[in-house]
């Protein structure tokens, strides 16, 4: 089965900036769309952005606007997420996700069929 990996995660300070990556460990997978989802402490999980391939696309929440930014390589099966000023309330898990049919309402309800086992963001106050 498809393995998502993510990687980036840390501590910052807020103001500063993070870059998470993520990875789809079989060389076969073929995504369609890729995503970044976020769950802090006592909270649901929530959307963060995503970016479509074909036709390409982007979709983020509007707390992050602004600030950050999503890129990716479908080819390589590679999303990013780069975070700048960073708030304290931008501290969660990261999930990584991606589904890999074209169906363009899936993409805009957010349903995705792989997820990675995430990666820590916390920004210090």
């Amino acid at each position: 089965q498809v393995q998502l990996v993510e990687s980036g995660g840390g501590l910052v300070q807020a103001g500063g900036s993070l870059r998470l990556s993520c990875v789809a460990s079989e060389r076969t997978f073929s995504s369609s769309a890729m995503a970044w989802f976020r769950q802090a402490p006592g909270k649901e999980r929530e959307f963060v952005s995503t970016i479509r391939w074909s036709p390409g696309s982007e979709r983020y929440a509007d707390s992050v606007k602004g600030r950050f930014t999503i890129s990716g390589d479908n080819v390589k099966n590679t999303v990013y997420l780069q975070m700048d000023d960073l708030k304290p309330e931008d501290t969660a898990v990261y999930y990584c996700a991606a589904n890999d049919d074209s169906d363009w309402l899936r993409w805009l309800l957010n349903e995705y069929d792989h997820w990675g086992q995430g990666t820590q963001v916390t920004v210090s106050s």
